[in-house]
């Protein structure tokens, strides 16, 4: 029998997942960042107690969701929930959960330049993604030319504190073997937090391109579902407007976040995006997309709810 608690438990790490065969569930993996949800959870325990998970491109997988979580270094909170639905792995003394993030050794800051090839490669293609050297430096954006982040683009985020909780790579070769890569840690966190005004009104769009093209007060997801860190200070803030800009491609995901933040007392705006993300669009073009944007109310969300059916 599948356990419905420890799916729900689930879910506020890996965001929502879809129902498979035999009490599996598929999620994004956060390993690999595939595009298709590849990474399988079990959630009827086997003859030993096990909950294992397997993710089908990167290989990675384990016997237990305690295993997962150390792996993926959630929030102590999370491993106390885990030991009162399961029965191994349950004791909370023997974890050690910690989220400390590094800049990869070989991370070189794009500014000041040094006019070596590879700054041009990186240089070049982050101007073609309509990054200004004023980014680049607020952002304190780098590159690897060497090591697991070879040739590519290292985006840091910042907590409210200015200590470093998570980074995103990004290829800057034209054909990469692996287009994006991200450290081993926990991305329940607040991406780009030293950046946001928790008074002003605020955008939540997919990646970290996206939220540096839109300037003002946007987060990036890291993907399409929202962390319980983040959900829980947008609850608890003092922001009543909040503008959904996910790609057309996550517009279940979008309806999902805009009737959990309405039903929160939030005026809620779905941003569309025609086919089309931020970074493509543009500060100026998105800008006078959000200023004639409506803000969206139940019977609108009903409505586009049975558009999709």
């Amino acid at each position: 029998m599948v356990n419905e608690l420890l799916v729900n438990l689930v879910n506020t790490v890996l965001g929502a997942g879809k129902r498979t065969a035999r009490g599996n569930q598929a999620y994004h993996c956060p390993f690999c960042n595939h595009h298709k949800p590849k990474l399988e959870v079990n959630f009827t325990e086997n003859k030993k107690g096990y909950n294992p998970f397997q993710c089908w491109v990167c290989g990675k997988k384990g016997k237990t969701i305690k295993s997962l979580f150390k792996a993926l270094k959630v929030s102590p909170d999370k491993f106390i929930e885990l030991g009162k639905l399961v029965k191994t792995g349950s004791h909370v003394e023997d974890v050690i959960v910690e989220n400390i993030v590094e800049l990869p050794k070989e991370f070189i800051p794009l500014l000041p330049d040094d006019k070596t090839i590879k700054w041009k490669q990186a240089y070049y293609y982050l101007k073609s993604r309509g990054i200004t050297n004023d980014d680049i430096i607020k952002y304190n954006i780098g590159y690897c030319d060497f090591g697991r982040y070879q040739n590519m683009i290292i985006i840091p985020s910042y907590d409210k504190d200015g200590t470093l909780n998570y980074f995103t790579g990004r290829s800057f070769e034209q054909d990469p073997f692996v287009k994006y890569r991200n450290p081993e840690c926990s991305r329940d966190i607040i991406p780009f937090e030293l950046f946001i005004n928790w008074d002003s009104p605020l955008i939540l769009c997919e990646g970290p391109f996206d939220a540096i093209a839109i300037k003002r007060n946007a987060i990036p997801l890291l993907g399409k579902n929202i962390q319980s860190t983040l959900l829980k200070r947008i609850v608890q803030s003092t922001v009543k407007k909040i503008y959904i800009a996910l790609d057309t491609d996550a517009i279940k995901q979008s309806l999902k976040h805009c009737e959990y933040l309405l039903n929160q007392g939030k005026e809620v705006y779905l941003v569309e995006l025609d086919g089309k993300d931020p970074s493509d669009l543009g500060f100026s073009y998105f800008t006078k997309l959000i200023q004639n944007t409506e803000p969206i109310d139940q019977y609108d969300l009903m409505e586009k709810k049975i558009s999709l059916i």
